[in-house]
């Protein structure tokens, strides 16, 4: 007796497969992590919490008892909390008009908002300090001093993270199909009814992938805290910074780690729930079709305002940058890069350049590589709380101290297989642990925003998964992918925290260099760290603007 074999469709045979190719996607993003992430940290966690091979747990308790430490935790949250909400306030209004709205030098401007963000940290304190410290502009003109207060750390960090929210949410933004909101006015809803109704809810994701990195940059500040804090307020980067390389306490730093670890892995398993919660399929459109020129009265408003607010918060301090550089006359600060009698490295501090440039290349090939990977994976509707898991794993490089990467590396990666200390593989591979996460926060809202009725017709008529992503996901995820792009490389060239460690003195990086030459006394010395800042924000404006160029140029394959 012949017994009849249920038939499976083509759609459910591509979702058995599709199982397989997640699988597949993720082989690469996990072993990744696993090796250059999740081994270095709990190399160096074991070397400051293990005594005789016994885990000293302990310490955890001595710890958290003391009432310094105590402070420094409640610090170090509420000003994060205070930071995101006042850059979200700043910066979501600029995210509408690099968006939405279309007007000369746009693509400039978009470039230059973004260069903050790949500044050394101290070079940001620096910068704020020379606006709003004793004898800064602010001092001159009107005796007004912000270093002594916490408001200079707050500005500083809506400096640094302006473009996170513009890139991050804009991106989205740009992409989304106007004629929505646009049928809500016709129904008679108000302007701020229809977006808060129609436009907001679309965009939730991203705000609260922009909103998560803001808040894990601020939660681990250091540069801009330790310059403008002073003695009277301190983050946990801080205070693992001075247990590690002041004190030498290494056990209370190790402590300190992991009270940073959990609490941001409870931040992103809190945003990984939520956000599922909220994602829909949305109608994603090519760019050029959404941007116009103001119209109203409002609309000019709103640009003037953003334009403001880029002036006296992005443009100001860099432009105090730029005029300590030309402080020594004849540019003697930039002819002094090219002398080879520096007293901080064994080569001038102009190689710096061609060493950035060459590590921020590798190191985004390996994040969009890395990240695109996984942003396809945990693209899937059918993806379980694992997923989500690791999801939130991706995230953890942004919230654990880059002291305890950069020793990590050094400590973990010194013997066969894995001896990578004198090669120059290990400054690209530390600086894309920092890029991966925004490759995956700027690719996943947009992968999950796909009508998945898209690739269920493909399977259907018989595509493979690999032919589904091929000709469905990727023509729509081409421009996140070069957002994604253009801001891992940005986030290369200013990458400081763990490069400082396992840089060569013969090969330093632009951020190294700086914070070097700027740590050392003398007007000379400051003089190039301020020359060096420039040609970064430089750099990194020009490589942006050519992003823009190549993206705007491909927009029409959408």
């Amino acid at each position: 007796m012949d017994v009849a074999r249920p038939e499976v469709s083509p759609a459910g045979r591509t979702r058995g497969r599709g199982g397989a190719l997640r699988l597949g996607l993720l082989a690469l993003p996990l072993a990744f992590f696993a090796l250059f992430f999740a081994y270095p940290v709990a190399a160096i966690l074991a070397r400051g919490l293990k005594v005789d091979g016994v885990w000293q747990a302990g310490r955890l308790w001595e710890v958290l008892g003391q009432s310094d430490i105590r402070q420094v935790l409640w610090f170090t949250t509420w000003q994060a909390l205070a930071s995101t909400a006042l850059t979200l306030l700043i910066a979501l209004p600029g995210a509408y008009v690099f968006a939405r709205l279309d007007f000369p030098g746009k693509q400039v401007l978009r470039a230059v908002v973004t260069v903050p963000f790949v500044l050394p940290t101290v070079v940001v304190g620096t910068a704020f300090l020379a606006v709003a410290g004793r004898g800064g502009l602010l001092d001159e003109l009107w005796g007004v001093r912000l270093d002594t207060t916490v408001w200079a750390i707050l500005f500083a960090h809506v400096f640094f993270n302006y473009a996170v929210v513009v890139r991050t949410v804009g991106g989205l933004w740009s992409q989304l199909d106007p004629r929505q909101e646009e049928a809500a006015r016709m129904l008679g809803a108000s302007p701020l009814a229809a977006w808060r109704r129609v436009t907001l809810p679309a965009l939730g994701p991203a705000v609260a992938a922009a909103a998560l990195m803001v808040f894990l940059f601020t939660f681990t500040s250091f540069g801009v805290v330790r310059i403008l804090g002073g003695p009277a307020f301190s983050t946990l980067e801080v205070e693992i910074y001075r247990q590690t390389s002041e004190l030498f306490d290494l056990s209370t730093a190790a402590v300190l780690t992991v009270i940073q670890f959990v609490a941001v892995g409870a931040i992103l398993a809190v945003h990984a729930w939520t956000v599922r919660r909220r994602e829909s399929a949305l109608r994603l459109v090519d760019p050029a079709m959404t941007a116009r020129r103001p119209r109203g009265a409002r609309q000019w408003a709103l640009l003037a305002g953003v334009l403001v607010s880029v002036l006296v918060l992005i443009l100001l301090p860099l432009g105090v940058l730029v005029r300590r550089s030309l402080d020594a006359p004849g540019f003697g600060y930039y002819r002094a890069l090219a002398s080879a009698e520096s007293e901080v490295f064994l080569v001038p501090p102009i190689h710096a350049i061609g060493n950035s440039l060459a590590y921020a290349a590798a190191a985004t090939a390996i994040a969009v590589l890395v990240g695109a990977l996984a942003a396809a994976a945990l693209a899937r509707r059918d993806a379980g709380r694992w997923m989500r898991g690791f999801d939130a794993l991706l995230m953890l490089p942004l919230g654990v101290s880059a002291v305890t990467v950069g020793f990590g590396f050094l400590i973990a990666l010194d013997e066969p297989p894995l001896d990578l200390r004198a090669t120059w593989i290990l400054v690209p591979l530390a600086q894309a642990l920092v890029g991966v996460p925004f490759v995956v926060r700027i690719m996943l809202p947009v992968l999950r925003a796909v009508d998945v009725r898209l690739r269920e017709a493909a399977a259907v008529l018989g595509a493979s998964p690999w032919r589904v992503w091929r000709e469905v996901d990727l023509p729509l995820v081409r421009r996140a992918v070069l957002v994604a792009a253009g801001f891992a490389f940005a986030v290369s060239l200013g990458e400081f925290g763990a490069t400082v460690f396992i840089a060569r003195p013969d090969n330093p990086t632009l951020p190294v260099a700086v914070a070097k030459l700027a740590g050392r006394p003398g007007d000379l010395n400051y003089g190039q760290a301020m020359a060096l800042s420039t040609i970064l924000m430089v750099v990194c404006a020009v490589a942006l603007l050519v992003l823009e160029r190549l993206r705007t140029d491909r927009s029409g394959e959408f």
